[in-house]
């Protein structure tokens, strides 16, 4: 071999040697530029942006819970027994009692006041009341309490406890909205729209799952069928042209 060979043979040795040293040196360089990223895309899904994070179905939740309705009842120390006014005013209150839930109704009568034997009157009749509206006669329960003044005439208080839909009391106001920056909800938002709902609540257990589904009344299914089979087909009105 001559020495030129040799030379250009040790050339293209060294070459090759070279480029495998530029691509293994290649690899660690490519790996640490994905990595570099995939870490870049990472840390940018991790930012919280300024999204509004909080809802006020969580920060005013409606919750069912006893609620302890009451009513006091004016009599006048002339009184003799349950007044007009009083029987109108007591059967509106017992509107709301739940006959199949069926709780103590409690009728306190004052001792000590300057109507105290009106009040005994009236209190009997209220119970009289009561009954003759559906509540059993055992759940309704006689009690006194003690009147402040001797001189001051006290009401007759009318009592039971029921379930409710219900939330927290609106008018919260921890911090001036105008005074922050982020975009969230203040305190008092969505406080009366909560409200306003749980108190059309006429059942507050259709909060907690939907009702049994009724029977079907085939009667009038088999009406209404009919009425939809028998009437006329459509016939749509023809177009006329107007002139103004």
């Amino acid at each position: 071999m001559s020495q030129s060979a040799s030379k250009a043979m040790a050339v293209a040795a060294t070459v090759r040697s070279g480029g495998a040293r530029i691509r293994r040196s290649a690899i660690p360089i490519l790996a640490i530029a994905i990595a570099a990223s995939l870490a870049g895309c990472a840390k940018r899904d991790s930012i919280t942006v300024g999204a509004i994070p909080d809802d006020y179905r969580t920060t005013h939740p409606i919750v069912i819970a006893e609620k302890n309705e009451k009513i006091d009842l004016p009599v006048g120390a002339g009184d003799r027994g349950m007044t007009g006014f009083q029987r109108d005013t007591l059967l509106g209150f017992l509107d709301g009692y739940d006959k199949s839930a069926a709780p103590s109704l409690t009728i306190a009568v004052p001792v000590g006041s300057a109507n105290e034997l009106a009040a005994t009157a009236a209190g009997r009749d209220f119970a009289r009341l009561a009954v003759a509206s559906g509540i059993s006669r055992n759940r309704i329960v006689m009690t006194t309490y003690q009147s402040a003044s001797v001189e001051a005439s006290a009401p007759v208080r009318v009592a039971y406890i029921s379930t409710k839909a219900q939330t927290d009391k609106c008018g919260r106001w921890p911090e001036d909205m105008l005074q922050s920056s982020e975009n969230k909800h203040y305190a008092d938002y969505g406080c009366s729209y909560q409200n306003n709902l749980a108190a059309q609540m006429a059942n507050p257990a259709d909060l907690l799952g939907p009702r049994k589904q009724t029977p079907i009344d085939a009667e009038r299914r088999g009406v209404v069928i009919d009425g939809y089979r028998k009437a006329p087909f459509y016939s749509p009105v023809p177009s006329t042209e107007v002139d103004y």
